[in-house]
């Protein structure tokens, strides 16, 4: 039987753990920690309405449920001459079949140990909910979110949490009786941020912000964090008590420092089938590669997902393991997600066709929360999967 090692615990590392025991090869999953993060259901934890430990789903259950191993190190440097990876405890490894699943790492900015982050560290959420506590507590603040961008690969932006935060955050404090204590402020470098996922979008998105009375900065590049604030390149600052912000995504140290084909960005090249350049045998999926495609394309957990599976099905076909045609991810590009706001939802959804943002009131939130547990059972095989989710 074919051995193949993923490395990378997150959602795409998880899905390819998956379908690769599917598709009869022995599977070693290698991840720097012992629980996959559902980062899209981890915008409850900071307001109170989740936990960490239900938003942290042990790696343990899914390894024994579906059959592959499951190794908790590091990775810390990758030799693609050499067909090998180091890692920080188990040494070399080498290998001829590798999945790269590790995420991306995210740009630096001066003074962002000032910020915290709901796409961060997952400790970052409980964090988030201490600051949170505490200014409720002491009744009134200044309140700043935003996300960056990245010049070399816009595709590594994450927008979408920082607003679906913001709103739960209006709505808790809405529910406290107290929302008008607080000034709330959302910014971001780009004119328009949020533009990717079309014009009727964004002409909801303005609305929503204006009836709920949110402040904006938009167009002006981050010069600095600060303890109390923002400071743009202008010199002009936003006062803040907790500025809560997305950096967006940059290739992994480890990753920048290989000899794998990398874009300007640090991710790795890949063709349309998650097939590392250059390097036979060897996959990257999810945030670590490079995607190609229309100039609105994002990187999100459902692209991540088929990735995975196609990576795991042309392996397949590569092996011998089944006959038939490789697939590509390009096939499936497109924005979709259901953008969370407390008290309902809007369902966004973009291709190259249309651009959708449909309010769901109430029954939105319901949907999300209900995603969440559909994720965890239909990842442990309780319930069968949807089609496209």
């Amino acid at each position: 039987m074919q051995n193949v090692l993923i490395i990378g615990g997150g959602i795409a590392g998880v899905e390819a753990a998956i379908y690769y025991r599917k598709e009869g090869f022995e599977v070693e999953l290698i991840s720097d920690r012992p629980y996959v993060f559902i980062y899209p259901i981890a915008i409850w934890i900071p307001v109170g309405t989740s936990t960490f430990d239900n938003v942290a789903f042990p790696l343990e259950k899914l390894s024994r449920r579906h059959g592959f191993k499951l190794t908790i190190d590091r990775v810390t440097s990758i030799n693609a001459k050499q067909r090998a990876i180091t890692l920080e405890k188990g040494g070399e490894r080498k290998t001829d079949h590798l999945v790269i699943a590790t995420g991306a790492s995210k740009m630096k900015h001066a003074g962002i140990e000032h910020t915290l982050s709901i796409c961060g560290i997952p400790e970052q959420s409980v964090q988030l909910k201490e600051k949170i506590d505490a200014l409720i507590a002491k009744g009134s603040g200044k309140i700043a979110f935003g996300f960056g961008g990245n010049p070399n690969d816009p595709s590594g932006v994450r927008g979408g949490p920082g607003f679906e935060l913001f709103f739960n955050l209006h709505h808790h404090l809405k529910k406290l009786g107290i929302r008008d204590r607080f000034e709330m402020t959302f910014f971001a470098p780009m004119p328009q941020p949020g533009a990717r996922m079309g014009p009727k979008a964004l002409t909801l998105m303005e609305t929503l912000f204006k009836r709920n009375r949110f402040a904006t900065r938009y167009g002006k590049k981050i010069a600095r964090f600060e303890e109390n604030g923002v400071v743009f390149e202008d010199e002009s600052r936003l006062e803040s008590d907790l500025t809560m912000f997305i950096p967006a995504g940059d290739g992994q140290p480890f990753i920048k420092e290989s000899d794998l084909p990398l874009n300007p960005a640090g991710f790795i090249r890949i063709n349309e089938f998650c097939e590392i350049i250059g390097v036979q045998g060897w996959y990257a999926i999810g945030d670590a590669s490079a995607l190609e495609g229309p100039d609105w394309k994002a990187k999100q957990g459902h692209i991540a997902e088929v990735m995975a599976r196609n990576a795991a099905h042309n392996s397949a076909l590569a092996w011998g393991f089944k006959s038939g045609e490789k697939k590509s991810y390009r096939d499936h590009l497109n924005i979709l997600c259901v953008m969370d706001m407390g008290n309902g939802a809007g369902f966004v959804y973009r291709d190259d066709k249309k651009a959708l943002l449909i309010p769901m009131p109430i029954i939105g939130h319901w949907l999300k929360i209900g995603w969440g547990w559909y994720y965890k059972m239909s990842k442990m095989g309780y319930i069968p999967r949807i089609p496209g989710m």
